[in-house]
């Protein structure tokens, strides 16, 4: 009985310590899911040490899969996918890998994502559709390790692409990669370089919001505003608070801005999409016609302009030339802005590009 007694005792003593053992485990922002030497921190400041590189990874957004291709790392590391990679082939790679979510934007299937066993889930930082510390409390306690990477925002770009460098052992493909992005901000800044504030254009951004309700600005913390003043314009809304904020209509009125943009991603804008509705006349007319709008100088000198979600992803710095050309034409007669979207998807998806990029009036 005495025998029992102390077994039972010490079932007890082990359930205990390892109860609280996996709670401490769950409570921290940095716990990695293994040891090394070497280490990285994700854009939500979480660290994730290591001594080599991850063997299998989950990734659900494009975005993350792109960098990967750009850095040319081996995509059978890649054991899930969301249903985003379905039906393209921009990503025949993936045809046959498990889809653990519909969207990059959409409920995990928790199950289906255990059973890939990945090391690695790669998901948004900072997108406001995605509840990264959520997944993070649920994933980090059965080992799988989540890292935050957004690699929409110009400002975190570099920073973010060097992780995932340093996580694959990619340093002197991200170099070249970087001397790339370079040598096309160079070509950008050297074209506007001693244009005054006065002369540069005034732009009005407007979210994809705006097309169901009031005017939904870009502000001076959205990836667009690094773009628009690289480019040589103006963000009218770069003072206001947050990323995107509700504005008047008098407000955009009151700016009277040359250039009037809009985030493209809800429309079917981009590689292999031709807006087969015609959605951006549709929406240019609607603009057109607001109250008030009539007398815009970007609606009187037809200088709208709506860009495909891609602009807004790491195939942004390619996209520089054709926003830099758009502001100041006169600088850009000889450049070829084109070429440089055709090179990003020839040199990194091996495919001819195809499809509606941009919208004009």
């Amino acid at each position: 009985m005495e025998r029992r007694q102390v077994v039972a005792l010490l079932q007890v003593v082990f359930i205990l310590v390892a109860g609280w053992g996996l709670y401490d485990f769950s409570q921290s922002d940095e716990a990695p899911t293994s040891g090394g030497e070497k280490k990285v921190v994700d854009s939500n400041g979480v660290e994730y040490t290591f001594d080599e590189a991850p063997k299998r990874i989950a990734i659900t957004n494009t975005y993350a899969a792109t960098v990967l291709k750009m850095l040319n790392v081996d995509p059978s590391v890649v054991v899930g996918v969301s249903g985003d990679f379905e039906s393209s082939d921009l990503w025949p790679e993936f045809d046959s890998t498990q889809i653990i979510q519909n969207s990059a934007h959409s409920e995990i299937d928790f199950e289906t994502l255990l059973d890939t066993r990945p090391e690695l889930y790669i998901v948004f930082a900072t997108n406001g559709m995605v509840d990264t510390e959520a997944i993070r409390d649920k994933l980090d306690p059965v080992g799988i390790h989540v890292m935050a990477l957004d690699f929409y925002k110009y400002d975190s770009l570099r920073d973010e692409i060097g992780v995932l460098a340093t996580l694959f052992d990619r340093q002197a493909e991200a170099d070249l990669l970087f001397a790339e992005f370079d040598s096309i901000e160079d070509m950008v800044n050297q074209r506007i370089l001693g244009i005054d504030d006065a002369e540069r254009p005034q732009v009005v951004m407007e979210h994809h919001a705006s097309l169901t309700r009031d005017p939904v600005v870009l502000t001076g913390t959205s990836q667009w505003t690094d773009l628009i003043e690289m480019a040589g314009a103006t963000n009218v809304f770069s003072g206001l608070p947050g990323h995107t904020t509700h504005v008047d209509m008098e407000a955009i009125i009151d700016a009277n801005p040359d250039v009037l943009m809009f985030d493209g991603i809800t429309f079917e804008l981009g590689y292999d999409d031709y807006d087969p509705e015609d959605k951006c006349t549709t929406h240019m007319e609607s603009v057109s016609e607001r109250p008030g709008f009539d007398q815009m100088q970007a609606i009187e000198n037809d200088r709208m302009l709506i860009l495909a979600g891609e602009f807004a992803g790491p195939m942004m710095v390619y996209g520089l030339p054709t926003l830099a050309e758009h502001f100041h034409p006169e600088r850009f007669e000889d450049v070829d802005s084109s070429s440089y979207l055709d090179a990003f998807f020839t040199d990194y998806f091996d495919v001819e590009r195809k499809g509606v990029f941009l919208c004009e009036p």
